[in-house]
């Protein structure tokens, strides 16, 4: 996990380096799913479930679940924002599940509104050796390779739409990871935790 991760923050930053500047706020927190008070911030979110939203269209990660969530504060509010003040609960679970940094995510997320090229058919060989060509055309379609440059443009939308950390002014909105493999449909109830420096709160949020 760790080397995934130090592997997709190094893929978008070849050249010019790229900043998690988080999704443009809504105008209000009632423009999200749900919204909770800790403070002086109220905390707003919407579960995405396997979907990765961002500016230039969905991706989708069969991995990982996303929250795209925003902290509304007073005009001119700072705070110290981290991924890590937050934990998903799916399902009742006792132990919710930590959030997990952008390169992690990276290996899974599929585009889809990319397809590979059509593969090239080759020529059928006649077997001198009566059954030694059976099944020749039954072999297994060879592993869909994503080109470098549509892995990093797909990199690069998700660093973009990450919830921006450390301190910033408010409001600020993005996406947060958790790592979850099953059906989106096996999800019944979601509530998202947040334990921070504007105080404690759950979210019940729409699965």
């Amino acid at each position: 996990a760790i080397c995934l991760c130090g592997q997709g923050q190094d893929t978008p930053t070849k050249g010019a380096p790229i900043e998690a500047k988080g999704l443009p706020p809504r105008a209000t927190p009632a423009d999200y799913q749900a919204q909770v008070q800790a403070g002086a911030v109220t905390v707003a979110a919407e579960f995405k479930g396997h979907s990765v939203p961002t500016p230039q269209g969905p991706l989708s990660t069969e991995d990982f679940v996303v929250v795209e969530m925003a902290l509304f504060g007073l005009p001119d509010a700072r705070m110290k924002i981290s991924a890590d003040d937050f934990s998903l609960r799916i399902n009742g679970k006792k132990a919710p599940l930590p959030t997990r940094p952008f390169g992690m995510v990276l290996g899974s997320v599929k585009d889809p509104e990319w397809a590979p090229p059509e593969p090239v058919k080759s020529k059928s060989k006649t077997s001198l050796g009566g059954g030694g060509g059976q099944g020749e055309g039954d072999a297994p379609p060879a592993p869909v390779k994503i080109p470098i440059e549509v892995q990093r443009a797909m990199a690069q939308r998700v660093q973009k739409a990450t919830l921006p950390e450390g301190d910033r002014t408010l409001p600020q909105a993005g996406l947060i990871y958790f790592q979850y493999r099953g059906a989106a449909k096996g999800i019944h109830s979601v509530e998202l935790i947040y334990d921070g420096p504007a105080g404690k709160a759950t979210l019940a949020l729409q699965p």
